[in-house]
Order: structure tokens, then sequence, then C-alpha cells
């Protein structure tokens, strides 16, 4: 049975999204060698959308308290987008 999973996120500056990962986000890191660091993530889910074209992937981060996250995260310069209600939760970009 499969145990766990492993993502990748492809970047143009892998430095930078390390920093904010390991930084902002505060997710644990082991480095694995060479640079490269994986993160420990919280529980996880995946879900799999139909599409016409495949050119681009999303990545939600969930949380207990929307604001109290989005205050956090504008304390480390990050912009976050008004909070709208989807129906299935609360979203910000």
């Amino acid at each position: 049975m499969i145990s766990g999973a492993h993502m990748i996120i492809y970047s143009t500056d892998a430095e930078a999204d390390r920093a904010f990962f390991r930084n902002v986000l505060r997710f644990p890191a082991v480095d694995a060698g060479e640079g490269w660091f994986i993160f420990a993530l919280p529980p996880a889910e995946i879900a799999v959308h139909p599409a016409a074209e495949v050119d681009s992937h999303e990545v939600y981060l969930m949380c207990e308290d929307i604001n109290a996250t989005i205050q956090e995260l504008k304390s480390h310069d990050v912009e976050c987008t008004s909070v709208t209600d989807e129906g299935w939760g609360l979203l910000t970009h």
C-alpha cells in the first residue's frame, strides 16, 4: 500500500522558492545533498481534474484560520488577494 508521496515543483528561481518554503511557511527540510532540499508537509490530499491541455498545476495550502495566516504571510511581504468563499472553502491567492 502507498505510504506517502513526493511532489516536485519546478521553478525558475528555486533558491528563492526554497527560502519561501523554509523561512515563510516554516516547513522543515532535509538537505538531500548538492543544494537539494526536501520539505516535510502536513497531511495532504491529491486530486485529478480533467483538462483539455495540461500547462499548469495548482498547490493549495490549508490552514485553520485564513485571516491569521494572511496576516502572518503579509509580515513576510507576501501579497494575498481578498478572501473568496468558493463553496468548498475560503480561498486567497
